[in-house]
């Protein structure tokens, strides 16, 4: 078996996100946690590569993503997806424009799309301007993120300081005609030198009429959403073919936990949904406090409290405490304090006993994926949009996983996944 679509994202809950959408078709997906350092024994028709390069330096997120590229190119693969948040989460300097530019390189096309869009979880664009609901997203929540806040709606805008080639836009009045319309629009942009193209997409109609005028581009980007039609069409077309017999997923009897770093507004409404249950142990992280002690209060913690219970480690916290914390200690070390010591309470519940993670936010699955030593994930039922259990091998044990972005999801979330997983 060889590879026909290979996926980069560039963080582990994406990558998630969108293994869960397109395993949706009955085709076998695999999700790789980082470059491989073997080439492909067993590589599946769908292959994904998970990666931590959202806010890692320009240079050293085109390096990792060249590298997966390759990998990916000797699985097999013939199409490519750059897979990033359907918030367009991104800074003027990048890293979703650099990195479609050395893909596009490297696989020596001149044109490609974006579409960040996920109507099934209230991402639309609408004249190249994005969407969170109802609001623009820089009047969104996304306006705080600690890492890469969004104070543009404008894709277009977004768009243009990071990349070196023209910019234009595919609007929702051409999509709305159908895939030749947009066929027509692209090849146009491209006789004027357009290189890269916003697509609207308001409606999942829009997604499969996009997925079916894009299917042969070599490489597209976006978010999950506008790839998950695309398996459907390549097995009428005979490119791929089904899985002839569903797997069971695997997992170890045991109890869970909940790991949460994230800070966006839906995080902070879960967390408090599922603190307001009762009876659950939980433990509020501080970065400043992390700052002066380590993670050895937390393990501790963890280390006395009763595990069939389902306790809670959070550093989940409003803007303005999250504010106050990186302006004492800076963003990124107030981020990776977070995420370090979360990583070691999640390796260190694998040895007491837990074999189901709930993980919320995108570094800290990064952080904790690492931490179990996961390298691959087999991708189980979803439970919201975008959001699977995965099944995997950590420290000679079978766990379950799920890697929830951070605006994913719905208020009870956390109780709603184990649910699924006992069902």
């Amino acid at each position: 078996m060889t590879t026909y679509f290979g996926a980069i994202a560039d963080d582990f809950t994406g990558a998630t996100d969108l293994a869960g959408l397109l395993a949706r078709s009955g085709v076998e997906v695999s999700l790789r946690i980082g470059v491989p350092d073997r080439p492909p024994a067993d590589p599946a028709p769908i292959e994904i590569i998970a990666l931590k390069c959202r806010t890692a330096p320009v240079d050293e997120a085109i390096k990792e993503t060249r590298a997966a590229l390759d990998w990916l190119r000797d699985a097999g693969a013939k199409r490519f997806f750059w897979k990033y948040c359907s918030t367009f989460d991104s800074t003027p300097r990048g890293n979703i424009g650099p990195v479609a530019e050395a893909l596009m390189k490297a696989l020596k096309t001149d044109q490609t799309i974006y579409c960040p869009a996920f109507p099934e979880n209230g991402r639309s664009i609408f004249m190249g301007n994005l969407f969170v609901g109802e609001q623009p997203l820089a009047e969104s929540p996304m306006k705080d993120h600690p890492l890469t806040p969004m104070r543009d709606s404008n894709l277009m805008r977004l768009l243009e300081p990071q990349v070196t080639l023209a910019v234009g836009l595919t609007n929702r009045h051409t999509v709305a005609k159908g895939p030749q319309a947009l066929r027509d629009s692209l090849a146009k942009l491209k006789d004027s030198g357009v290189a890269h193209v916003v697509v609207d997409a308001v409606a999942n109609d829009d997604l499969f009429v996009i997925a079916d005028a894009c299917q042969d581009l070599t490489l597209l980007t976006g978010g999950s959403a506008v790839a998950m039609p695309l398996p459907r069409l390549w097995l009428n077309q005979g490119l791929v073919k089904r899985r002839d017999v569903e797997g069971e997923h695997r997992f170890e009897d045991g109890p869970a936990i909940v790991l949460s770093g994230s800070c966006s507004a839906m995080t902070n409404r879960q967390v408090a949904a599922f603190l307001g249950q009762g009876g659950r142990p939980s433990l509020k992280l501080d970065p400043l406090e992390l700052a002066e002690k380590g993670a050895g209060p937390a393990l501790e913690w963890l280390s006395h409290q009763d595990l069939s219970k389902t306790p809670i480690l959070y550093a989940t916290a409003a803007p303005d405490a999250v504010r106050a914390a990186q302006e004492r200690l800076g963003t990124d070390r107030a981020g990776a304090l977070v995420e370090t010591a979360l990583a070691s309470c999640a390796a260190a519940a694998r040895d007491l006993g837990i074999r189901r993670f709930v993980v919320a936010g995108g570094e800290t699955s990064g952080a904790v994926t690492k931490s179990l030593g996961v390298t691959r994930l087999d991708i189980g039922s979803e439970i919201a949009p975008g959001v699977p259990w995965c099944f995997a091998r950590s420290g000679n044990h079978d766990v379950a996983i799920t890697l929830k972005s951070g605006n994913f999801g719905n208020e009870d979330f956390f109780a709603m996944a184990l649910e699924v997983l006992d069902a």
